[in-house]
């Protein structure tokens, strides 16, 4: 390379001109290389800070991304010498941090040519094509068509761990995917893994449509599905930032309307009541520390009800939590029984164009599809046993209208003894 560009220098004007030809090819070798370092795109102004150009035009000031410094890249089985010592380091550092994971398992995905691994590297000049070189990676196989991805593998160094690397590989790996075209993550993760993966954004609800993945990946034992959205306009590197620039940004829009910060009142003494006993005395022993609030100097004004302090309470957000709680789990047992292959003429309603007298013998319709809007809107099962009462009366209708003798009725058979396995605290 360094031959061609004295070649090359010779019928350039200036020695100025030789050093930027040097400088291209380097650039060109460099995008050439399947195992570079990946190219930082070019980050999202915010507007929490901005200066003035030489014509007095207001530019946002572009905060420096920490991401940058992080030296990582993608790397593929593509028989490259560097490639290859990095999947060595990959496999060692998976199979030292995964050791319930089988070893010839480990070798055989990493060094698959369908998959492909993001690996965090050390700048130390000593570890360079050692395995020490590698920090942290993850392993996924991307499936272009469905736009897709399933990891892995994902571990971190025994000596760099608690430093914030696991998030920093994530986030990296989800800007990348963006490139890619990909939309959602799929993983199998283990009891010990759950908590990192959902801290990432993953969640064990499924809402990428089952024909996507159907049949590309297969079910493992001992782990759950999580699922991660990735939305293509977020840089997840600069996830903080934003966070602070939209949380500035609805200070500043609530400082031109509110009032609040204009107006002090005086401090409350040490023998204060409120004012209001009557809104106080009416209130129930649940709501008296919202209305001894209300009654506050300044909070009515400020715009706040009675209902937005009760909802702020420690007993609403209780309840929500555990409607959320009891909303993941529901869907997860329709979802679990949609899975089974006894289940598929339950998947949606009977069509009454073709069924012409169905609603004459049936006067309680039900199916999967409906149950999973119910449980969407939140507001409807209040606990699993009604959850149970509607899969046990889906279950009667088919055995009311089918004879016993058809393949539905065998069905319905089949789904009884399924759900007296997922409930068995009800039997």
């Amino acid at each position: 390379m360094s031959t061609d560009i004295r070649k090359s220098s010779k019928k350039r004007k200036s020695e100025q001109a030789d050093q930027d030809s040097e400088t291209d090819q380097k650039s060109s070798s460099s995008r050439n290389s399947s195992s570079s370092t990946i190219p930082t795109e070019k980050p999202t102004p915010f507007p929490n800070a901005s200066t003035t150009d030489k014509n007095s035009r207001t530019l946002p000031i572009i905060p420096e991304n920490p991401y940058d410094h992080i030296r990582h890249c993608i790397v593929q089985n593509d028989g490259t010498h560097e490639n290859l010592i990095r999947l060595i380091g990959l496999k060692s550092l998976f199979a030292k941090q995964l050791p319930k994971m089988p070893k010839d398992y480990i070798v055989r995905l990493v060094f698959d040519r369908r998959h492909k691994s993001l690996a965090v590297l050390s700048d130390d000049a000593l570890h360079k094509g050692g395995d020490d070189e590698i920090i942290g990676g993850i392993c996924y196989r991307p499936y272009e068509e469905m736009r897709f991805a399933e990891i892995a593998f994902c571990a971190v160094n025994g000596m760099h761990q608690v430093k914030g690397y696991g998030t920093k590989l994530m986030n990296l790996l989800k800007r990348h995917a963006v490139t890619e075209g990909i939309d959602y993550f799929i993983t199998y993760a283990d009891n010990y893994a759950i908590g990192y993966f959902k801290k990432q954004g993953f969640t064990k609800v499924i809402t990428m449509p089952k024909s996507r993945y159907h049949g590309l990946i297969k079910d493992y034992d001992g782990a759950n599905m999580m699922e991660c959205y990735i939305h293509p306009s977020i840089d997840y590197t600069r996830i903080p930032e934003m966070v602070a620039a939209q949380r500035a940004f609805i200070l500043q829009q609530i400082r031109t309307v509110s009032k609040s910060d204009k107006v002090v009142y005086p401090p409350l003494g040490n023998n204060w009541k409120p004012d209001d006993s009557a809104t106080y005395a009416s209130s129930s022993r649940g709501n008296e520390a919202a209305a001894r609030a209300m009654a506050i100097p300044g909070i009515l004004e400020a715009g706040w009800a009675l209902q937005d302090l009760l909802a702020s309470t420690k007993a609403a957000k209780d309840s929500d939590r555990k409607k959320n709680h009891l909303k993941s789990e529901l869907l997860g047992i329709v979802r679990k029984t949609e899975d089974q292959q006894f289940t598929w003429p339950f998947r949606e309603p009977v069509d009454t164009a073709e069924v012409k007298d169905y609603l004459e013998i049936i006067k309680d319709p039900i199916d999967l599809a409906t149950i999973e809007k119910r449980i969407e809107k939140g507001d409807w099962y209040k606990s699993k046993q009604m959850l149970y009462t509607d899969l046990m009366r889906m279950v009667e209708n088919c055995k009311m209208y089918n004879d016993q003798t058809s393949p539905y009725y065998e069905c319905a058979v089949s789904l009884e003894k399924y759900l007296d396995s997922l409930f068995p605290e009800l039997q």
